[in-house]
């Protein structure tokens, strides 16, 4: 049996399928499954999708806000978190601490 998504207005996971919608029975909000499955995708710089526990490198000089330290270039980091917003990745950098990096300046490992 083939499970359909939670709804992502209220996340109520009864819903259904109507046709090409997908339609949730609590609050009534009917979405493209597809418009959705694209848009909470992260990719890499090469397009490689990323998903919580990756490895990535960073492929280019990034300088730390606020500080005099630099994350340079083939630096890499384990153990990515995916996250809402601007900066995607949440992340530990040994030697730095704990950051938010954009998915645009790091490739998979």
């Amino acid at each position: 049996m083939k499970t359909l998504p939670s709804c992502p207005q209220c996340a109520c996971e009864y819903t259904y399928a109507d046709g090409a919608l997908l339609v949730c029975p609590e609050c009534a909000h009917e979405w493209n499954p597809a418009h959705y499955a694209d848009a909470a995708m992260i990719r890499d710089v090469n397009g490689n999708e990323l998903k919580d526990g990756d490895t990535v490198s960073v492929i280019k000089d990034l300088k730390v806000k606020g500080s005099s330290l630099v994350v340079k270039v083939g630096t890499k980091v384990k153990n990515i978190r995916l996250v809402d917003g601007d900066h995607d990745i949440d992340c530990k950098i040994d030697g730095i601490g704990a950051m938010k990096l954009k998915s645009e300046f790091v490739k998979k490992v």
